[in-house]
């Protein structure tokens, strides 16, 4: 019995950990040309281990309640930038520590990039690369939550 009771105590506090190094969860992304906070972004399962985010905050001084995604060209055109979808069904790699396969919008430019996510420095920071084709740029968001 102590064993088992052990085992489940054990188990349960590495469940913490696990949970860290996973993209899900409220991220904070850093302008990488201004180092400033942007917005926030919750990064939820949806089924199947894929991986959507939608931006859940807005912090930059010139942010209306109200803007739209004037630039999308697809089902986003027009929606609310406050709770738009800007990541699509990124997945596990097989055996890495890595999300990928998705998209990642930026809803400045209305564009799509091919998406990478790593979590970095055991979950709290999270490394996003949005690229097409050999080019793209690399983010490091900050966990929130």
């Amino acid at each position: 019995m102590f064993k088992a009771v052990a085992a489940i105590v054990l188990v349960a506090g590495t469940l913490p950990a696990w949970a860290q190094m996973t993209p899900e969860g409220l991220w904070r992304n850093i302008d990488d040309k201004t180092g400033e906070a942007k917005a926030e972004i919750r990064i939820r399962d949806i089924g199947s281990g894929m991986l959507h985010g939608a931006l859940e905050k807005r912090l930059t001084k010139d942010a209306k309640p109200d803007d739209v995604c004037d630039e999308c060209s697809d089902d986003r055109k027009g929606k609310p930038i406050l709770g738009l979808e800007i990541i699509r069904g990124a997945k596990k790699a097989e055996g890495k520590e890595v999300w990928e396969g998705g998209k990642i919008l930026d809803p400045e430019n209305g564009r799509n990039y091919t998406l990478r996510m790593t979590p970095i420095e055991g979950g709290k920071k999270l490394e996003v690369r949005g690229s097409i084709g050999p080019f793209g740029r690399t983010q490091t968001w900050i966990r929130v939550q």
